[in-house]
């Protein structure tokens, strides 16, 4: 019978539950698809409860790990078959070359000289990188990546004569014997494109939440400003569209549980960054549950918040200004509301990583891609994998797969 734990997913959940069953002596393995461990929280500006940045969470976790040796991460990494049962699994993991040497190499003006710019997805196309990078704050593991398919064969060459440069390296695959397995795959922001009467893919000062994160953030592509896309000048006027895609039997039909206190909190950054910045708030339902509620209070008494309650119909640019024009009718009032914005938020929902996703393994999973069960397998749900959470309790809901992993693989 195998002690060890895989945990699929290096984000906060995942972090946080290998962790858990590491500092009680278990051997963990944690393998990430992603170049760098962190995941959705490593995008955010601030997360609750404390409103901290990310390296107030992030990099505490990081630490732990490199000074833990029951701790090994894979990055770059996909697990591609699971076989046996819950004490004797045998996993297989997909290793995508990295092409630079395992350590702490500089290699910023290396790729500085490279040709092509490509979009960044950690910046969620706001901006562009090059093809050798490392594009999160303080990375983990702090070593750059190299994109060989945005290389020419001019940049193939310079590339060739740095010694931390390996363009020979392969894919590999390895195998794992584990007792238990940890799903701490997270989730994505749902495809905003799908949106189409709301503007999403088509007009430029129309982004998404977790864009918002990435401009109001020190570390994003406009250092902490908030800018429109269109011209990189101060909004002085922004609405916040609630359930863009969420609790709709079109796109998704569950609440996202975080959109609303995201919203509030971004309103509090406009608020803070620009103190003449109008905002207007245009929603379902705004839950904000438990300790949460009066944050949302002091939000909405600011006078220049507005809430209004309505659910958004229509939302087209203003093609001389770049402007957008929201439309929506104001359920208290039952009238048509239409008003124009330099900037709309759309507050989209949490969608499940595994949403649409074939599996290595049999496990239960709902038709909106979170996972139903598997405990009786000895694979255990963490954090968004299960269902929408905030950090916190993604957090605890961690701990507690970590602690069910623990019993399976000491046959408790």
């Amino acid at each position: 019978m195998s002690k060890s734990i895989l945990v699929i997913g290096g984000g906060f959940s995942g972090i946080t539950a290998a962790l858990e069953a590491a500092e009680v002596g278990q051997e963990v393995y944690i393998v990430e698809k992603n170049p760098f461990l962190g995941g959705r929280v490593m995008q955010l500006n601030k997360y609750f409860p404390k409103l901290c940045p990310p390296s107030c969470g992030l990099e505490i976790q990081f630490q732990r790990i490199r000074n833990n040796q029951n701790v090994k991460c894979f990055t770059m990494a996909e697990v591609t078959s699971v076989s046996g049962e819950a004490g004797n699994f045998e996993v297989a993991v997909r290793l995508k070359p990295r092409y630079t040497a395992p350590n702490n190499a500089d290699l910023g003006d290396l790729a500085q000289s490279l040709s092509k710019n490509v979009r960044s997805d950690f910046e969620l196309g706001l901006s562009r990188r090059k093809a050798l990078y490392m594009d999160v704050p303080f990375a983990f593991p702090y070593r750059y990546v190299l994109d060989t398919d945005n290389i020419t064969e001019e940049d193939r060459k310079k590339l060739s004569k740095s010694e931390f440069i390996n363009l020979d390296d392969q894919e590999k695959t390895i195998t794992l014997q584990v007792g238990s397995i940890i799903m701490a795959t997270g989730w994505k922001p749902y495809d905003v494109t799908n949106l189409t009467n709301l503007g999403a893919g088509r007009i430029q000062n129309c982004i998404s939440n977790m864009q918002m994160e990435r401009l109001a953030a020190p570390s994003g592509p406009t250092n902490g400003a908030i800018l429109r896309p269109s011209d990189d000048q101060p909004p002085k006027k922004v609405a916040f569209v609630q359930c863009a895609g969420s609790r709709d039997e079109n796109h998704l039909s569950f609440c996202s549980y975080i959109c609303c206190m995201a919203s509030l909190k971004q309103a509090q950054y406009l608020r803070e960054q620009y103190p003449d910045c109008e905002v207007t708030v245009y929603y379902i339902d705004l839950r904000t549950p438990g300790r949460y509620e009066k944050f949302a209070q002091n939000i909405l008494n600011d006078p220049k918040v507005t809430a209004i309650k309505g659910k958004v119909a229509e939302v087209e640019e203003d093609l001389k200004s770049k402007g957008v024009w929201v439309t929506a009718e104001d359920a208290i009032s039952g009238n048509k509301v239409v008003d124009c914005f330099d900037l709309v938020v759309l507050a989209t929902g949490m969608q499940p990583s595994l949403a649409g996703q074939a599996l290595p393994m049999d496990i239960p999973m709902d038709e909106e891609g979170f996972m139903l069960g598997g405990e009786d397998k000895g694979i255990y749900a963490a954090g968004c994998a299960k269902e929408p959470l905030d950090v916190m309790k993604s957090a605890q809901s961690a701990t507690g797969a970590a602690m069910k992993a623990i019993q399976t693989v000491r046959g408790r």
